[in-house]
């Protein structure tokens, strides 16, 4: 399997590393890995769902 890193899926996704970061921590992120201190991402992983949106709208 193929791995992106953090940076590279927010370049992917249009959001921030530390953003990424988060989706990761709360387990958001299908088959993400952390090795020693760097999370490890699958090439063919979805962004996953803003929580703070609802039906498109910011809420």
């Amino acid at each position: 399997m193929e791995y992106m890193t953090l940076k590279e899926a927010g370049e992917k996704w249009g959001v921030s590393a530390r953003q990424i970061n988060y989706y990761c921590v709360d387990g958001r992120i299908p088959g993400a890995v952390k090795m020693a201190t760097i999370w490890l991402i699958p090439k063919d992983a979805e962004k996953p769902r803003d929580r703070r949106m609802k039906d498109g709208k910011q809420s």
